[in-house]
């Protein structure tokens, strides 16, 4: 009885501080961890957090005692062996092998302690295990992309940010659909043809879901094999409202040449690792930029800057950087993710420049139309 006394009294210490929403002191609203629910959620049981995100599984149900075990426990990454064999130790690695998602949380926490870093916790992914929410939403590919060769832009701002000139679209949510690709670079587009002098726009990602034959839908995709196609057939994009998203691929839906739309021109892809400061003159010269990264450890994310434990040897997720802000301690991108307004910073993540964190800059792409 003793033993399991202290092991309660454990728990519950781990899950106070796991849903505490006061552990920041931080200089920004912007950059402070929990605007998500999962930050201060009530949800320090699986009741509870199967009523605040939502979940309807049937507590008689296989499916339910699934969930009730990732949630709890996590689980043993049945791959790990193989993607970590060779005795290399890195952030992936310690991940995958961790035993449960406690562990899970108080690894990315305990390399999380300078001013305003990432929070990690119970958010909606948290009844996923591992393998399940790598394979639903980190599907995105990284073609190799040439070193970036130009100059330097002078007299950059210090802090920049698309979203305040009003041409960046509302978060989106891809769903249970690997289709992050595509909203990075539609998300691209349309802010592109707005910064132009069109009106915002929201333009159709299941159409290139559908027909980018490059790619692979729901199941995966490149952003510069999107873009290529895109250039290649000058396919216009039609606004999502004629080609609703579905989160799931269909069959392409052709629409005539006269058929309004946007299409690209042309488009550039580089490696900005090492360069970040020349990467924060093409998003002001050029507009958002559709970015690739590794978001293995973006399961548990809650909020606040990400400044360790994400590497740019596992490129697997497609994201649209929106803007920067090197005016605190910190300097970090501002970053739109697809995974709904209940995830992260209110649908944002925030990630450090310099040290290329998260392989923000391995495979950059901007674009003409």
């Amino acid at each position: 009885m003793k033993v399991e006394l202290q092991y309660l009294v454990v728990t519950a210490t781990v899950c106070t501080l796991l849903f505490s929403s006061c552990c920041l002191n931080v200089s920004t609203d912007e950059t402070r961890a929990g605007s998500g629910p999962g930050s201060n959620s009530p949800a320090v049981n699986f009741a509870a957090f199967r009523e605040h995100f939502d979940r309807v599984y049937d507590v008689n149900s296989e499916e339910f005692h699934r969930r009730h075990l990732y949630y709890q426990v996590g689980d043993k990454n049945k791959r790990e062996t193989e993607t970590c064999r060779g005795g290399t130790v890195d952030t992936f690695c310690t991940l995958m092998n961790s035993k449960n998602s406690i562990q899970r949380h108080a690894y990315l926490k305990n390399v999380s302690l300078t001013p305003q870093s990432a929070q990690y916790g119970i958010n909606k992914f948290s009844d996923f295990s591992q393998e399940e929410f790598k394979d639903l939403y980190l599907r995105a590919t990284a073609d190799r992309a040439p070193p970036y060769t130009g100059l330097k832009t002078e007299g950059l701002p210090a802090k920049f940010d698309w979203r305040e000139k009003a041409v960046v679209a509302p978060v989106q949510n891809q769903q249970a659909c690997g289709s992050c690709w595509a909203f990075s670079v539609v998300g691209a587009m349309q802010s592109v043809h707005a910064i132009q002098g069109s009106p915002l726009t929201q333009l159709s990602v299941q159409q290139v879901l559908d027909c980018s034959y490059q790619n692979k839908g729901c199941n995966g995709g490149s952003t510069v094999r999107a873009l290529n196609w895109l250039k290649q057939t000058r396919e216009k994009l039609v606004p999502q409202k004629e080609y609703p998203y579905k989160a799931k691929t269909g069959i392409c839906h052709f629409f005539p040449q006269s058929h309004g739309g946007v299409s690209v021109e042309n488009f550039t892809a580089h490696d900005f690792s090492g360069q970040e400061e020349a990467m924060m003159g093409q998003l002001v010269e050029k507009g958002p930029l559709a970015a690739i990264v590794d978001a293995v450890s973006w399961q548990d994310y809650l909020g606040g800057i990400i400044q360790h434990h994400c590497s740019s040897q596992w490129s697997n997720h497609a994201v649209l950087v929106v803007g920067y802000n090197t005016m605190g301690d910190i300097p970090y991108w501002i970053v739109q993710n697809s995974w709904g307004t209940t995830w992260g910073n209110e649908g944002y993540v925030y990630i450090r420049i310099g040290g290329n964190v998260c392989g923000i800059a391995d495979s950059v792409a901007a674009v003409v139309l």
